[in-house]
């Protein structure tokens, strides 16, 4: 027995065995078509007949196919399961004819119809039996009110029959039992069949005492204060007795009368006794059925009440009143039955259409059922489906079923099914949708065109037409596995185009289900492939060939990208070289113009006012020095001077400079973690660029807010890190700068660290700030990373690798040094290439009061090293012709271990300044320099002692 899938057919779960055979059973050979696409309606009566424990069965349109449930499929005995599925009037037919003709044709015309013991006869088992029913038939209404179903509902009524039958047949033949009684002797005699009834031998004598005692003790008082057989001329009186040989319960009525005297003779009562036990039994079924009927319909989903017309003077209906309903009555309305039980309708729901009360009048004048759906607005809008059917005079009989639900869905899916086409009809490909059978009821424009035929021409199964004939078999075989497992479709095959062509399309599908899990309908494309069809096969046919081809298309591609990165390399360097093109020249502009006014003022003999062009000369120089600065620090080639540093004590030593910076409006808050690693970078570079970030942050508060410094220890993850791009996973030392200003947009984000981008007005900022700042983290080996809302603020954070060293480094890198209270004059030694530059170092030297050795290049450089010369200092620029600075300097301490070094540099690698550039007794100076660092710088790096 096949088991109903509720997750596919839900309305038959709880439906018995029948609803195994209904599912397994081919309705696409009846009426009613497959059982998938059976309509709700018709799902819901099938629902409601196999959950109903009374035999109920239903026959379908005029060919009265039937339906029924597990408690019908007794009475239908031989027929079943030949019955389900059938017609009618084929396979039963006595029971579709009535004294009346033929009763399906009858309900089918919209009639309600009933038949009190109507004989059937039903085969069980290979003998015929005579049975007895109560039949009751209804009419089933369509969508628009045309009865397309009759319902019957069975009450077998054999027994009860069988029992009148035979008291009729038993008084026919004088089977009333009877006795006399005189009460002056105190005789009673009885008839034979009074003892057949109360099961007395013939040879045993009666009396009231064996009469009462067999009597069950709850039905004694019946029969009066004392004796059995006194006189009760008025009614029968109906009890209970004992049978004495087989303890067999028995119902019996009894009468009696007095006889008169006659004659003298003695007075006597006569009585007599009929056995009713099998009319008790009927009418208890009666009950029962009854009792069943009534729990049916409690039971019921469906809302259910009966109600009755109020008409006018003129015979118009207009209202009516309740008189009966079911518990799901109230669940559907919301309305106490007990506030609603014989109120007109205009009392309980005031605003009631007129159209519905006259919709009702139509089904009782017209003696026709009517189906159709109503909105309450009173009960919040909700929406009702409303089955009525006359019930004798002006009643009638009302079921319905809140479809709220239900009518919301369906605006949903229209509206989806509306957005759904319109977009299907945008789309370049083929889309189309089917039904959960496999037949196609939609297809886009571009279907249509491609085939040149109308949607009527494809529906159903007729677009396989279209489908190449080479094809067609798989095609039918594979869409046939996918309806059955409701798996996705995929498959490619030829279509016919309209001018006859084939061409190649690959052809997806996929399953619509609802909540249950039961598919809706099936929505699938078509895609022409044709292109890559014929692209394959010219691949395959060349496959000979493809080791040469494939390497002529490698060159091509490597030549193509070769020059795509050529172009972008040049953009990028044409924007980097305009930017610096622009700064540049403004500043030079301030260099040249302020040596040029001071050379006509001196031409002038007006000295007074040399002073203040050469400030302004220095200026545009230092901003100039800054600009390269920043450059050298974003293309993380900026000259380093690495040291274990800590974060909290250096941030902490620039509170008053930021304070100063930020101005009033603007208040600072450190938040300093606790035991806070140290890192290693140059700690000027730092300083740096945290005023940076403060400056940044000032001016994205304009009107004032908050400025956060915060400093914590940070694990970086793999996933992390992998994002940040070259970046380990470790420790971090992660210092954060947070503002309350005005925030950065996501594209403002993406562009912030770019040279030269800026948001501010032209003229108030380079664009290389930040782009500095990425590039100083980047070359320290730690990271940048920005957040920031629009209208809340921004933070950015600094993340620098930890350094582990030993005590002793770490002492000496944060041991302050006092400025030297002088220098003893010594032998310095100056390379440098650039004549002006060496002039110049020469010249401070001299002022300072040392002796100076010049060379112009590495290799003179390095002879005088390796001389017998007294050396103590070596100048040197790291970028040497020959050898570079470093070569002279390592040569130069091969022999003389003691010389101490310091470089010039305008530009160094990274990986050379970052890790071990600089040992103990070097120092670094960045060109271009005041001369007063420069000679601060000489006297720092005499005066060490390491």
């Amino acid at each position: 027995m096949s088991i109903p899938d509720p997750a596919r057919y839900g309305f038959l779960s709880g439906g018995g065995e029948m609803a195994g055979i209904i599912q397994a059973f081919d309705w696409s050979t009846t009426s009613l078509g497959p059982l998938s696409l059976w309509p709700a309606r018709v799902r819901a009566v099938v629902s409601l007949i196999l959950r109903a424990r009374l035999p109920m069965v239903v026959f379908w349109h005029d060919d009265s196919t039937a339906i029924y449930n597990d408690s019908y499929r007794t009475i239908a005995g031989s027929r079943h399961p030949a019955l389900l599925g059938s017609r009618i009037r084929e396979s039963w037919p006595e029971l579709a004819a009535s004294p009346d003709g033929d009763v399906i044709r009858t309900v089918l015309s919209g009639q309600a119809v009933s038949y009190v013991d109507q004989h059937v006869v039903v085969s069980k088992g290979g003998v015929c039996n005579d049975i007895w029913f109560d039949l009751h038939w209804s009419p089933l209404l369509d969508d628009d009110a045309v009865p397309e179903a009759a319902l019957a509902t069975v009450m077998e009524t054999t027994e009860r029959v069988d029992a009148e039958q035979r008291l009729r047949v038993a008084q026919r033949a004088g089977g009333v039992g009877t006795f006399e009684w005189y009460p002056e002797s105190g005789k009673l005699d009885v008839s034979d069949e009074f003892r057949r009834i109360w099961d007395i031998p013939a040879d045993q004598p009666v009396t009231d005492a064996m009469l009462i005692g067999m009597i069950e003790a709850e039905d004694r008082p019946r029969t009066g204060p004392a004796r059995f057989h006194l006189p009760n001329p008025l009614e029968y009186t109906e009890y209970r007795i004992r049978r004495a040989s087989d303890g067999a319960q028995r119902w019996i009525s009894r009468r009696g009368e007095v006889i008169p005297v006659a004659d003298g003779g003695p007075r006597r009562f006569l009585g007599v006794a009929i056995d009713i036990t099998d009319r008790k039994h009927a009418e208890e079924a009666v009950r029962q059925s009854e009792a069943r009927w009534r729990g049916l319909f409690e039971e019921m989903q469906e809302g259910f009440f009966v109600a009755e017309l109020v008409r006018d003077a003129d015979g118009k209906a207009i209202d009516f009143r309740f008189l009966e309903a079911n518990r799901a009555f109230e669940q559907h309305t919301g309305l106490v039955w007990n506030d609603t039980n014989g109120r007109r309708v205009r009392e309980v729901i005031p605003t009631i259409e007129d159209s519905l009360i006259a919709n009702y009048a139509r089904v009782v004048d017209t003696g026709r059922p009517m189906h159709f759906e109503v909105p309450v607005e009173i009960l919040g809008g909700r929406w009702f489906e409303a089955r009525a059917r006359p019930a004798g005079g002006d009643r009638f009989a009302v079921l319905f079923l809140d479809i709220t639900d239900r009518k919301s869905a369906e605006a949903a899916l229209a509206e989806s099914e509306g957005r759904f086409r319109s977009l299907a009809q945008s789309l370049p490909a083929h889309v189309w949708i089917a039904m959960p059978d496999g037949r196609l009821r939609w297809f886009n424009d571009r279907i249509l065109a491609y085939a040149g035929a109308d949607a009527e021409e494809l529906a159903g199964d007729r677009w396989i037409s279209l489908v190449h004939p080479d094809d067609r078999q798989p095609t039918q075989e594979r869409w046939g596995e996918a309806l059955a497992s409701g798996s996705p479709y995929h498959t490619e095959f030829r279509l016919r185009r309209h001018d006859g062509t084939y061409r190649w399309h690959v052809v997806r599908a996929v399953p619509i289900r609802d909540e249950k899990g039961e598919i809706q309908r099936w929505v699938g494309s078509n895609s022409d492939i044709e292109s890559q069809k014929v692209a394959t096969e010219t691949m395959a046919r060349l496959a000979e060939t493809l080791e040469e081809r494939v390497a002529e298309r490698t060159a091509e591609l490597t030549a193509a990208h070769e020059a795509l990165r050529q172009s972008q390399k040049m953009e990028a360097v044409g924007q980097l070289t305009g930017g610096i093109a622009h700064d540049f020249n403004n500043l030079l502009q301030g260099i040249v113009g302020s040596l040029d006014l001071v050379r006509r003022r001196i031409a002038q003999g007006r000295v007074a006012e040399v002073d203040r062009f050469v400030a302004g000369a220095m200026g545009s120089a230092e901003r100039a020095a800054a600009l390269t600065h920043r450059l050298l620090a974003f293309s993380r080639r900026q000259p380093l001077d690495p040291k274990p540093v800590q974060a909290n004590p250096l941030v902490a030593s620039m509170e008053e400079l930021l304070r100063r910076t930020i101005g009033k409006d603007i208040r600072l808050v450190f938040a300093l973690g606790g035991a806070l690693w140290q890192t290693r970078c140059d700690p000027n570079q730092l300083e740096n660029a945290i005023l940076n970030l403060v400056i940044n942050a000032r001016d994205a508060m304009p009107e004032g807010g908050q400025l956060t410094i915060e400093t914590y220890n940070a694990h970086l993850d793999s996933a992390y890190t992998s994002r940040a791009g070259e970046m380990t996973p470790g420790q971090y030392v992660c210092i954060a700068v947070t503002d309350t200003g005005s925030g950065m947009a996501p594209e403002v984000i993406e562009r912030a660290f770019e040279p030269f981008f800026t948001t501010k007005p032209i003229g108030m900022g380079t664009g290389l700030g930040l782009s500095m700042i990425y590039g100083f983290a980047r070359q320290s080996e730690g990271h940048a990373k920005i957040y920031s809302e629009v209208g809340i603020g921004t933070t950015v954070k600094l993340y620098l690798p930890r350094h582990l060293s030993e005590d002793a480094e770490q002492a000496a890198a944060e041991k302050a040094t006092d400025e030297p209270a002088g220098t003893q004059p010594m032998s310095v030694l100056v390379v440098e290439d650039d004549a002006i530059v060496r002039g110049l170092v020469v010249e401070v030297l001299k002022e300072a009061g040392h002796s100076v050795l010049e060379a112009e290049d590495g290799v003179t450089g390095l002879q005088m090293l390796q001389s017998s010369r007294r050396i103590a200092l070596l100048i040197t620029d790291v970028g040497l012709p020959g050898l570079n600075g470093r070569q002279v300097a390592d040569g130069g301490r091969a022999v003389r271990p003691d010389l101490k070094v310091l470089f010039m540099t305008g530009y160094a690698e990274s990986t050379a300044l970052a890790r071990g550039f600089l040992e103990p007794g070097m120092a670094m100076i960045t060109k271009p320099f005041p001369l007063a660092t420069l000679a601060s710088r000489i006297r720092m790096i005499l005066e060490d002692p390491g």
